[in-house]
C-alpha cells in the first residue's frame, strides 16, 4: 500500500543520507490484510454499511471479517513462509545462539555483531506477525496496540523472540500538529481500523 511504500522509502533515504547501504524490497507476505468490500471505504461508512460484519470482526476475529476479504488463517498463511526467509537471511552464515548464555540485555560478553531488518507495513499483518512470532493464537488478534507510524523492536535470542519495545511513537511527536493529535486521539478511542 503507498503509505508503507513511501515510509520505506524515507528509511531507506535516510540511511542513505547517513552512508549506509541497505537493500529495500516489496515482499506480499507482508501486505496488509485484504479487507474486500471495505477497501477504500472510511471507517464511518463501515459501520453504516457493515454493523454486524464489523461488530463480530471486533468481537470474534475468527469467525467475522470483511466480506471478500482476508481471515485472519489465510493471512497466516502467507506471513509464515514470509517470516521463514526473513529469519533465514537473519541467520545465515551465523552461529546460533544458545539458550545457555545470559538472556539478559546487557550481560553480554562481547556485545555481538547483530544482523537487522526493518519491516514496513500496516497494523493488521503485524499484529499476525507478532501472534506467529510469539505462538500465540490468532484470536488474540486485538490484544495489540498498533499506532500509525508506531514502532516495534524485537530481538532474536538463541532463535526466541524477545519483545524488546512496542508502538513506540515519541519520535512523531514533533510532526502532529493539533488536528493530527486530535484525529489520533479519536481513533484510537473508536477503536478504528
Amino acid at each position: 500500500m503507498l503509505r508503507a511504500a513511501q515510509t520505506a522509502e524515507a528509511i531507506e533515504r535516510a540511511f542513505r543520507a547517513a552512508g549506509h547501504e541497505i537493500e529495500r524490497r516489496a515482499d506480499p507476505a507482508f501486505l496488509e490484510i485484504g479487507q474486500g468490500e471495505w477497501e477504500g471505504l472510511h471507517r464511518t461508512e463501515i459501520d453504516a454499511r457493515y454493523a454486524s460484519e464489523l461488530s463480530a470482526w471486533r468481537r470474534q476475529p475468527l469467525d467475522g471479517w470483511a466480506p471478500g476479504g482476508e481471515s485472519l488463517p489465510e493471512v497466516q498463511a502467507r506471513v509464515r513462509p514470509g517470516l521463514a526467509v526473513l529469519l533465514a537471511r537473519l541467520a545465515e552464515g551465523r552461529a546460533p545462539g544458545s539458550p545457555d548464555r545470559p538472556q539478559v540485555a546487557g550481560y553480554r560478553d562481547p556485545v555481538p555483531d547483530h544482523p537487522w531488518s526493518i519491516v514496513v507495513g500496516h497494523d493488521g499483518v503485524f499484529k499476525v506477525v507478532l501472534l506467529t512470532l510469539f505462538d500465540l493464537p490468532l484470536d488474540r488478534f486485538w490484544m495489540w496496540s498498533m499506532d500509525l507510524c508506531g514502532v516495534s523492536v524485537i530481538e532474536l535470542r538463541a532463535g526466541r523472540p524477545v519483545l524488546r519495545a512496542h508502538n513506540l511513537t515519541a519520535h512523531l511527536a514533533g510532526l502532529l500538529d493539533e488536528e493530527a493529535r486530535a484525529d489520533l486521539e479519536e481513533r484510537s478511542r473508536s477503536g478504528a481500523l
